[in-house]
């Protein structure tokens, strides 16, 4: 994925991806450097007011006008987006503010990238065991406590769940299609869906 958003940014093209993981799912965009319009109501000036009585007077609103505003918004690439770095005070205030999500999606593309696949039930032991092993390599090589994700997390990191994949498809393809339209402002460059709380969440992680 890394190599791919690398070759689009190249060629000036907008790079997507989504996946889903059991419970849990992620969308990630890359536009570059997008533009785009966002409509704007412009405020409304008062007329003369109009007597209404001896003593009460009252303004009159015109009616209500949009303008469109062109606009930029810069997006990093998923390289830059999974190399934050953690350490210093102002990066352990955004710790907070991050969706565990985020560090879940770590371990989950290491486990991938380390087998070749993603965990199966059919050998469930043998890859929750991996997944806890991966958890402690990738959050301590991040700078950041492995309590972050609960020693529980693999139970819920199987299968691909189809109300999670409704979502999180729903989202991934709203924004294409803002993209393609280049209308309304963009997301953050990544959606967490969060099937166990049932929320989700946006995040902009990167140098931009």
């Amino acid at each position: 994925m890394v190599r791919i958003d690398q070759l689009c940014r190249q060629s000036g093209v907008k790079f997507f991806a989504g996946d889903v993981f059991g419970y849990h799912g992620y969308a990630f965009a890359d536009l570059g450097e997008h533009e785009f319009v966002e409509e704007k109501t412009k405020v409304a000036k008062g007329s003369p007011a109009v007597e209404d009585g001896p003593d009460t007077k009252k303004a009159k609103l015109e009616p209500a006008e949009t303008t469109m505003v062109k606009k930029r918004a810069g997006f990093c690439p998923l390289k830059e987006a999974l190399a934050v770095e953690w350490s210093g005070e102002k990066a352990r205030a955004a710790l907070r503010r991050t969706a565990p999500d985020y560090f879940l999606l770590q371990v989950l593309l290491k486990f991938r990238t380390d087998k070749g696949r993603d965990p199966s039930p059919q050998s469930y032991g043998e890859d929750s065991k991996l997944l806890l092993q991966i958890r402690g390599d990738v959050l301590d090589a991040l700078g950041v406590g492995t309590d972050l994700l609960p020693d529980d997390f693999p139970s819920y990191c199987f299968s691909e769940m189809a109300p999670v994949c409704a979502v999180v498809g729903g989202v991934l393809g709203q924004e294409v299609v803002k993209a393609l339209s280049q209308r309304d402002p963009p997301h953050n460059n990544f959606f967490f869906f969060d099937g166990i709380k049932g929320n989700g969440v946006v995040e902009r992680l990167g140098a931009k």
